[in-house]
Parts: structure tokens; C-alpha cells; sequence
């Protein structure tokens, strides 16, 4: 009896070769495995969801509501940028490293948009105890900010810290061992006229999430993806 089950099975496995082989190798040939199936393929990440179809970004989390001061002395909120598409960058005056690349590179994203009403830009100071509106706006100044949406802003350091590592999930930290005594990311975050940090997919169909501050090709990228929200 065993003897027929096997050769029942063997059968079956048989057939199905016969029909799936040619039609793989036909999709294979094609391409079509890796640029269709993997693009389809959903990689969940924790509160993310899909925009429009054929936009190729996706929704990474909406952020926290947030008050701080800018470098002119005003008061800004996260409502100041409602209709606004906007870059996010967590930085400090006095680093001696990586910053003044962010911020060269900032500039760039600017340019780009310098005549466009609903874009700007949030630079958080991660040291607001040095960076006062004083001293950021002189900052400001060095870089020849210009664009009206630009605020450099600054507070409570706690506050700033929290929305940084819980708001933006971008590190930031206080460190004396550090180079200027602060370590944080030099990632850029793009959020969109509704408040929610948003991000293209690479070729693989996973979220890039945030854009590398410090690579050019990332600026490109960025640049790119603002024209889409706008």
C-alpha cells in the first residue's frame, strides 16, 4: 500500500513541475520576480502606512505637538507649518563636526525652494542653554539664511531632547566626552503638510525613513521627494 502512495505522490509532484517550472522560468526571464514581487511585498514598520498609489513614499508617524522660540524671538509652534512641507534637522551652534556639513547642505535644500511659500525649515538646538534666539540668529546670519520658514529654534533642553529621541526618533544626546559635548544624528527628517514625517522606498520596497544630512546624494533625494509633497 505504501509502495502506491509514493508512486501517487511522486505523480503529483510531477505534474505540478510540469505546469509551475516553464511559468517561473518565464517570470525570471523577465524580471519580473524581483520588480514586481518585491516591491509588493509589504515590510510592515510599526505605524506606517502607504500613500497614494504610484508615489512610491510612505507615512513613518505623525509628530508631537511643539512650542519653541525662534531666532527672531517669536514663538513657534508645529501649527506655524500646517499646510507647509518641511525639513527637520536637530543640531547645536557651537559643533565642531558634523554640523556645519548639515547645515552647508541645508542651504542647498533652500535654494531649491526659495520662493516657495509652503516649504521651511525647523533646526532644533540640541545646547539652548548657548543657542539663544541672540546667538542662533547670528548663526543664521553666517549661513545667509534668507528663506522666511527658516527658524532656528530653541527651549527647554529636556523638551527639545524628548521631541528629538521620541517625537522624531532621531538621536540627540548630552555627552562631555563627546566632540562639543552633545552627540545626535545628522539625519534629516521631511514632514508633510499634515504633520507626518514621511519618506520615499528604495529599490527593495523598504522606507529610507530619513535622509543622510551629510551625503549629497541624499540631498538630491530629498529635494526630489519635497517637490512631490508640494
Amino acid at each position: 500500500m505504501k509502495k502506491y502512495s509514493y508512486i501517487g505522490i511522486t505523480a503529483i509532484i510531477l505534474i505540478f513541475g510540469i505546469w509551475a517550472v516553464p511559468k517561473i522560468i518565464d517570470r525570471l526571464s523577465h524580471g519580473e520576480v524581483v520588480k514586481n514581487d518585491r516591491l509588493s511585498t509589504k515590510r510592515p514598520i510599526s505605524g506606517t502606512t502607504e500613500t497614494a498609489e504610484g508615489s512610491k513614499m510612505v507615512t513613518i508617524n505623525k509628530i508631537p505637538e511643539f512650542t519653541f522660540v525662534n531666532q527672531e524671538g517669536d514663538t513657534i509652534s508645529n501649527d506655524y507649518y500646517r499646510g507647509k512641507v518641511y525639513v527637520v534637522e536637530f543640531f547645536f551652534s557651537t559643533c565642531p563636526s558634523i554640523c556645519p556639513i548639515m547645515n552647508a547642505n541645508m542651504v542647498k535644500v533652500e535654494e531649491a525652494f526659495k520662493n516657495e511659500e509652503d516649504f521651511g525649515i525647523a533646526s532644533f538646538s540640541i545646547d539652548p542653554e548657548h543657542d539663544t534666539p541672540k546667538v542662533l540668529k547670528e548663526y543664521a546670519e553666517k549661513y545667509g539664511v534668507d528663506h522666511p520658514h527658516w527658524n532656528f529654534l530653541t527651549g527647554d533642553k529636556k523638551d527639545i531632547l524628548k521631541l528629538s529621541n521620541e517625537g522624531f526618533k532621531l538621536y540627540a544626546a548630552e555627552n562631555p566626552e563627546a566632540e562639543g559635548g552633545f552627540e545626535h544624528s545628522g539625519m534629516f527628517a521631511l514632514v508633510d503638510k499634515n504633520g507626518n514625517v514621511r519618506s520615499r522606498i528604495d529599490e527593495n520596497g523598504n522606507p529610507l525613513i530619513y535622509y543622510d544630512g551629510l551625503d549629497e546624494k541624499n540631498i538630491h533625494m530629498l529635494i526630489e521627494d519635497i517637490k512631490k509633497l508640494l
